[in-house]
Protein backbone atom coordinates (compact mmCIF):
# COMPACT_ATOMS: atom_id res chain seq x y z
CA UNK A 1 0.00 0.00 0.00
CA UNK A 2 1.44 3.15 -1.12
CA UNK A 3 1.26 6.36 1.49
CA UNK A 4 -0.64 9.00 -0.12
CA UNK A 5 1.05 12.51 -0.74
CA UNK A 6 1.32 15.06 1.43
CA UNK A 7 -1.22 17.77 1.28
CA UNK A 8 -3.50 14.59 1.15
CA UNK A 9 -6.74 14.32 3.43
CA UNK A 10 -5.52 11.21 3.45
CA UNK A 11 -2.28 11.34 4.34
CA UNK A 12 -0.22 8.85 6.08
CA UNK A 13 -3.67 6.14 6.59
CA UNK A 14 -2.89 2.68 6.17
CA UNK A 15 -5.27 -0.48 6.08
CA UNK A 16 -3.96 -3.91 6.44
CA UNK A 17 -5.99 -6.79 7.03
CA UNK A 18 -5.00 -10.27 9.06
CA UNK A 19 -6.50 -13.62 7.99
CA UNK A 20 -9.91 -13.58 9.02
CA UNK A 21 -11.82 -11.72 6.96
CA UNK A 22 -9.18 -10.56 4.13
CA UNK A 23 -12.15 -10.16 1.71
CA UNK A 24 -14.16 -7.34 3.27
CA UNK A 25 -11.17 -5.69 4.11
CA UNK A 26 -10.12 -5.96 0.88
CA UNK A 27 -13.82 -4.12 0.25
CA UNK A 28 -13.12 -1.16 2.44
CA UNK A 29 -9.91 -0.14 0.86
CA UNK A 30 -11.78 -0.17 -2.37
CA UNK A 31 -14.27 2.15 -0.98
CA UNK A 32 -11.34 4.28 0.31
CA UNK A 33 -9.68 4.28 -2.92
CA UNK A 34 -6.35 2.37 -2.24
CA UNK A 35 -5.45 -1.20 -1.78
CA UNK A 36 -4.18 -3.04 1.77
CA UNK A 37 -1.29 -2.75 3.12
CA UNK A 38 1.78 -5.54 2.74
CA UNK A 39 1.97 -8.04 5.46
CA UNK A 40 3.51 -11.14 6.08
CA UNK A 41 1.38 -13.23 8.23
CA UNK A 42 2.86 -17.31 8.84
CA UNK A 43 2.72 -19.93 10.85
CA UNK A 44 5.67 -21.78 11.99
CA UNK A 45 5.07 -25.69 12.23
CA UNK A 46 4.64 -25.78 15.97
CA UNK A 47 1.08 -23.36 15.53
CA UNK A 48 2.90 -19.79 16.57
CA UNK A 49 1.90 -16.82 14.61
CA UNK A 50 4.75 -14.90 12.62
CA UNK A 51 4.13 -10.94 11.86
CA UNK A 52 6.10 -8.78 9.56
CA UNK A 53 5.21 -5.78 7.87
CA UNK A 54 6.57 -5.50 4.62
CA UNK A 55 5.39 -1.60 4.32
CA UNK A 56 7.14 0.79 6.50
CA UNK A 57 4.42 1.63 9.19
CA UNK A 58 6.46 4.57 11.39
CA UNK A 59 4.53 7.27 12.14
CA UNK A 60 1.51 5.85 10.38
CA UNK A 61 -2.07 6.05 10.94
CA UNK A 62 -2.84 2.25 11.05
CA UNK A 63 -6.26 0.56 10.72
CA UNK A 64 -5.86 -3.58 11.61
CA UNK A 65 -9.10 -5.17 9.85
CA UNK A 66 -9.63 -8.41 12.13
CA UNK A 67 -13.02 -9.82 13.06
CA UNK A 68 -12.77 -12.34 16.27
CA UNK A 69 -14.41 -14.93 14.61
CA UNK A 70 -13.88 -18.45 12.90
CA UNK A 71 -10.87 -19.78 14.71
CA UNK A 72 -11.63 -17.01 17.34
CA UNK A 73 -8.63 -17.67 19.27
CA UNK A 74 -6.25 -18.00 16.77
CA UNK A 75 -7.27 -14.65 14.81
CA UNK A 76 -7.71 -12.81 17.99
CA UNK A 77 -3.86 -13.95 18.94
CA UNK A 78 -2.75 -12.84 15.66
CA UNK A 79 -4.13 -9.58 16.09
CA UNK A 80 -2.59 -8.72 19.42
CA UNK A 81 0.47 -10.04 16.96
CA UNK A 82 -0.13 -7.52 14.11
CA UNK A 83 -0.74 -4.29 17.23
CA UNK A 84 2.37 -5.34 19.00
CA UNK A 85 4.31 -5.11 15.46
CA UNK A 86 2.74 -2.16 14.65
CA UNK A 87 3.84 -0.44 17.81
CA UNK A 88 7.19 -1.56 17.57
CA UNK A 89 7.57 -0.38 14.21
CA UNK A 90 6.85 2.77 15.66
CA UNK A 91 3.62 3.36 14.13
CA UNK A 92 1.89 6.75 15.32
CA UNK A 93 -1.79 5.56 15.92
CA UNK A 94 -3.13 2.21 15.86
CA UNK A 95 -6.95 1.21 15.65
CA UNK A 96 -8.16 -2.42 15.87
CA UNK A 97 -11.24 -2.30 13.20
CA UNK A 98 -13.26 -5.60 14.84
CA UNK A 99 -16.34 -6.30 12.70
CA UNK A 100 -17.34 -8.32 15.07
CA UNK A 101 -16.44 -8.88 18.59
CA UNK A 102 -16.28 -11.80 19.44
CA UNK A 103 -16.19 -13.37 22.93
CA UNK A 104 -19.02 -10.46 23.29
CA UNK A 105 -21.57 -13.24 25.23
CA UNK A 106 -19.67 -13.34 27.98
CA UNK A 107 -19.92 -9.79 29.40
CA UNK A 108 -21.05 -10.57 32.54
CA UNK A 109 -20.39 -13.05 35.50
CA UNK A 110 -23.78 -14.86 35.63
CA UNK A 111 -23.05 -17.27 37.62
CA UNK A 112 -20.08 -18.61 40.32
CA UNK A 113 -16.75 -18.98 39.13
CA UNK A 114 -16.81 -18.13 35.28
CA UNK A 115 -14.47 -15.44 33.84
CA UNK A 116 -15.97 -12.47 31.81
CA UNK A 117 -14.05 -13.11 29.13
CA UNK A 118 -15.48 -10.04 26.55
CA UNK A 119 -13.59 -7.48 29.71
CA UNK A 120 -10.56 -10.27 29.26
CA UNK A 121 -10.00 -9.12 25.19
CA UNK A 122 -10.61 -5.05 25.94
CA UNK A 123 -7.76 -5.32 28.15
CA UNK A 124 -5.23 -7.40 25.91
CA UNK A 125 -6.12 -5.23 23.13
CA UNK A 126 -5.14 -1.98 25.47
CA UNK A 127 -2.18 -4.16 26.52
CA UNK A 128 -0.93 -5.10 22.76
CA UNK A 129 -0.83 -1.41 22.17
CA UNK A 130 -4.16 -0.50 20.39
CA UNK A 131 -4.72 3.26 20.58
CA UNK A 132 -8.47 2.79 19.24
CA UNK A 133 -11.13 0.18 18.41
CA UNK A 134 -14.17 0.20 15.75
CA UNK A 135 -16.37 -2.36 15.84
CA UNK A 136 -19.91 -3.12 15.23
CA UNK A 137 -23.44 -3.97 16.87
CA UNK A 138 -21.92 -5.30 19.88
CA UNK A 139 -23.53 -8.11 21.65
CA UNK A 140 -24.01 -5.99 25.06
CA UNK A 141 -23.62 -2.26 24.85
CA UNK A 142 -21.65 -2.10 28.18
CA UNK A 143 -18.59 -3.57 26.57
CA UNK A 144 -18.03 -0.43 26.05
CA UNK A 145 -17.17 0.63 28.88
CA UNK A 146 -14.86 -2.00 29.24
CA UNK A 147 -12.39 -0.07 27.29
CA UNK A 148 -9.73 2.79 28.54
CA UNK A 149 -9.21 3.87 25.19
CA UNK A 150 -11.94 5.48 22.73
CA UNK A 151 -14.26 2.70 20.93
CA UNK A 152 -16.40 3.61 17.86
CA UNK A 153 -19.40 1.72 17.38
CA UNK A 154 -21.31 1.24 14.45
CA UNK A 155 -24.49 -0.12 13.28
CA UNK A 156 -25.78 -1.95 10.54
CA UNK A 157 -28.94 -0.79 10.43
CA UNK A 158 -28.66 1.66 8.14
CA UNK A 159 -27.44 -1.02 5.61
CA UNK A 160 -30.13 -3.07 6.71
CA UNK A 161 -32.99 -0.26 6.68
CA UNK A 162 -31.73 1.07 3.26
CA UNK A 163 -32.48 -3.39 1.54
CA UNK A 164 -35.57 -3.57 3.28
CA UNK A 165 -37.24 -0.22 2.11
CA UNK A 166 -36.61 -1.48 -1.55
CA UNK A 167 -38.08 -4.28 -0.57
CA UNK A 168 -41.66 -2.54 -0.28
CA UNK A 169 -43.49 -5.30 2.05
CA UNK A 170 -47.44 -5.09 2.33
CA UNK A 171 -47.58 -4.63 5.88
CA UNK A 172 -44.15 -4.69 7.67
CA UNK A 173 -43.59 -5.57 11.31
CA UNK A 174 -40.33 -5.61 13.47
CA UNK A 175 -40.27 -8.27 15.59
CA UNK A 176 -37.83 -8.64 18.87
CA UNK A 177 -37.27 -12.54 19.10
CA UNK A 178 -36.28 -12.30 22.38
CA UNK A 179 -36.59 -9.25 25.39
CA UNK A 180 -32.87 -8.50 25.05
CA UNK A 181 -33.09 -7.44 21.66
CA UNK A 182 -36.28 -4.62 21.77
CA UNK A 183 -34.42 -1.52 22.12
CA UNK A 184 -32.68 -2.53 19.14
CA UNK A 185 -35.91 -3.54 17.54
CA UNK A 186 -37.73 -0.43 18.60
CA UNK A 187 -35.11 1.90 16.42
CA UNK A 188 -35.64 -0.90 13.19
CA UNK A 189 -39.32 -0.08 14.17
CA UNK A 190 -39.31 3.71 14.18
CA UNK A 191 -36.63 3.73 11.12
CA UNK A 192 -39.02 1.75 9.16
CA UNK A 193 -42.26 3.49 10.29
CA UNK A 194 -43.58 -0.04 11.38
CA UNK A 195 -44.93 -1.35 14.76
CA UNK A 196 -43.14 -3.42 17.21
CA UNK A 197 -43.79 -6.99 18.61
CA UNK A 198 -42.12 -8.89 20.89
CA UNK A 199 -41.52 -12.85 21.22
CA UNK A 200 -40.53 -13.99 24.85
CA UNK A 201 -38.52 -17.00 25.62
CA UNK A 202 -37.07 -19.89 27.31
CA UNK A 203 -33.99 -21.17 26.84
CA UNK A 204 -33.38 -24.86 27.61
CA UNK A 205 -29.71 -25.07 26.74
CA UNK A 206 -27.00 -23.26 24.83
CA UNK A 207 -28.28 -24.96 21.55
CA UNK A 208 -32.35 -25.05 22.40
CA UNK A 209 -34.74 -22.60 22.69
CA UNK A 210 -38.27 -22.88 23.66
CA UNK A 211 -40.36 -19.60 22.47
CA UNK A 212 -43.33 -19.52 24.21
CA UNK A 213 -45.52 -16.47 23.44
CA UNK A 214 -45.98 -13.68 21.41
CA UNK A 215 -46.49 -9.39 22.81
CA UNK A 216 -48.85 -8.02 19.99
CA UNK A 217 -50.86 -8.60 16.69
CA UNK A 218 -48.29 -10.21 14.09
CA UNK A 219 -51.67 -11.73 12.26
CA UNK A 220 -51.41 -11.02 8.42
CA UNK A 221 -47.67 -8.85 8.49
CA UNK A 222 -44.56 -9.32 7.04
CA UNK A 223 -42.42 -10.04 10.14
CA UNK A 224 -38.72 -8.54 10.56
CA UNK A 225 -36.73 -10.34 13.36
CA UNK A 226 -34.16 -8.25 14.42
CA UNK A 227 -31.24 -9.82 16.05
CA UNK A 228 -27.25 -9.03 16.66
CA UNK A 229 -25.81 -12.41 16.27
CA UNK A 230 -26.97 -16.00 15.61
CA UNK A 231 -24.77 -19.39 16.05
CA UNK A 232 -27.44 -21.92 15.85
CA UNK A 233 -30.57 -20.31 14.76
CA UNK A 234 -32.83 -21.82 17.43
CA UNK A 235 -33.52 -18.24 18.73
CA UNK A 236 -35.01 -17.46 15.26
CA UNK A 237 -36.52 -20.79 14.18
CA UNK A 238 -38.64 -21.09 17.71
CA UNK A 239 -39.73 -17.47 17.23
CA UNK A 240 -40.54 -18.17 13.82
CA UNK A 241 -42.88 -21.00 13.66
CA UNK A 242 -44.86 -19.12 16.58
CA UNK A 243 -45.09 -16.37 14.58
CA UNK A 244 -46.70 -18.03 11.63
CA UNK A 245 -48.78 -19.92 14.05
CA UNK A 246 -50.25 -16.40 14.90
CA UNK A 247 -50.95 -15.70 11.36
CA UNK A 248 -47.83 -13.54 10.57
CA UNK A 249 -47.85 -13.70 6.74
CA UNK A 250 -44.28 -13.83 6.30
CA UNK A 251 -40.84 -14.30 8.61
CA UNK A 252 -37.68 -12.55 7.77
CA UNK A 253 -34.83 -12.02 9.84
CA UNK A 254 -32.07 -9.47 10.19
CA UNK A 255 -29.32 -10.72 11.61
CA UNK A 256 -26.25 -8.30 12.23
CA UNK A 257 -23.45 -11.50 12.16
CA UNK A 258 -23.90 -15.05 11.90
CA UNK A 259 -21.05 -17.17 13.20
CA UNK A 260 -23.14 -20.56 12.07
CA UNK A 261 -22.38 -23.86 13.71
CA UNK A 262 -23.13 -26.88 11.75
CA UNK A 263 -26.12 -27.02 14.07
CA UNK A 264 -27.32 -23.75 12.72
CA UNK A 265 -26.58 -24.60 8.96
CA UNK A 266 -28.43 -28.33 9.41
CA UNK A 267 -31.55 -25.99 11.32
CA UNK A 268 -31.98 -23.64 8.68
CA UNK A 269 -32.13 -26.91 6.28
CA UNK A 270 -34.55 -28.70 8.07
CA UNK A 271 -36.72 -25.98 8.40
CA UNK A 272 -36.38 -24.46 4.74
CA UNK A 273 -39.21 -22.10 4.09
CA UNK A 274 -39.70 -21.14 7.46
CA UNK A 275 -37.58 -17.98 7.68
CA UNK A 276 -38.53 -16.36 3.71
CA UNK A 277 -34.48 -14.53 4.02
CA UNK A 278 -31.99 -14.39 6.86
CA UNK A 279 -30.35 -10.64 6.08
CA UNK A 280 -27.10 -10.54 7.23
CA UNK A 281 -23.57 -8.79 6.84
CA UNK A 282 -19.96 -9.48 5.70
CA UNK A 283 -18.22 -8.94 8.97
CA UNK A 284 -17.86 -12.89 9.12
CA UNK A 285 -16.58 -14.63 6.15
CA UNK A 286 -19.27 -17.19 5.36
CA UNK A 287 -18.49 -20.94 3.66
CA UNK A 288 -19.73 -21.77 0.84
CA UNK A 289 -22.27 -24.49 2.44
CA UNK A 290 -23.85 -21.59 4.31
CA UNK A 291 -23.22 -18.57 1.61
CA UNK A 292 -25.13 -20.88 -0.88
CA UNK A 293 -28.42 -21.17 1.50
CA UNK A 294 -31.44 -19.90 -0.84
CA UNK A 295 -32.46 -18.15 2.25
CA UNK A 296 -29.59 -16.25 3.22
CA UNK A 297 -28.73 -12.56 1.77
CA UNK A 298 -25.42 -10.71 2.19
CA UNK A 299 -25.46 -7.36 2.72
CA UNK A 300 -22.13 -5.52 2.95
CA UNK A 301 -20.63 -3.21 5.48
CA UNK A 302 -17.43 -2.59 3.75
CA UNK A 303 -18.53 1.11 2.67
CA UNK A 304 -19.81 2.01 6.16
CA UNK A 305 -16.62 0.82 7.57
CA UNK A 306 -14.60 2.81 5.33
CA UNK A 307 -16.52 5.72 5.61
CA UNK A 308 -15.36 5.51 9.48
CA UNK A 309 -12.17 4.87 9.06
CA UNK A 310 -11.73 7.94 6.68
CA UNK A 311 -13.58 10.13 9.38
CA UNK A 312 -11.32 8.94 12.28
CA UNK A 313 -8.36 9.55 10.36
CA UNK A 314 -9.31 12.88 9.66
CA UNK A 315 -10.64 13.87 13.31
CA UNK A 316 -14.08 14.58 11.92
CA UNK A 317 -17.68 13.30 13.64
CA UNK A 318 -18.77 9.35 13.34
CA UNK A 319 -21.87 10.02 15.20
CA UNK A 320 -24.43 10.10 12.20
CA UNK A 321 -22.71 6.15 11.42
CA UNK A 322 -23.84 5.11 14.73
CA UNK A 323 -27.07 6.39 15.88
CA UNK A 324 -29.66 4.19 15.53
CA UNK A 325 -32.65 6.31 14.93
Amino acid sequence: MQRLKKGNAMENLQVFSGSANRPLAEKIAACMGTTLGAIDIRHFPDGETFVKYSDNVRGADLFLVQPICKQPNEMFMELLIMIDAARRGSADRITAVLPYYGYARQDRKDQPRVPITAKLVANLLVAAGANRVLTMDLHAQQIQGFFDIPVDHLHAAPVMVKYLREMKLDKPLVVSPDTGGVKTAYAYSQMLGTGLAIVAKQRLGAAEVDAFSVVGDVDGCDVIMVDDMTTTCGTLCAAAKLLKSHGAKSVRAVVSHIPLTQVGIDRLRANDGLIEELITTDSIPLDETIAGLPSIKVLSVAPLLAEAITRIHNNQSVSSLFRLS
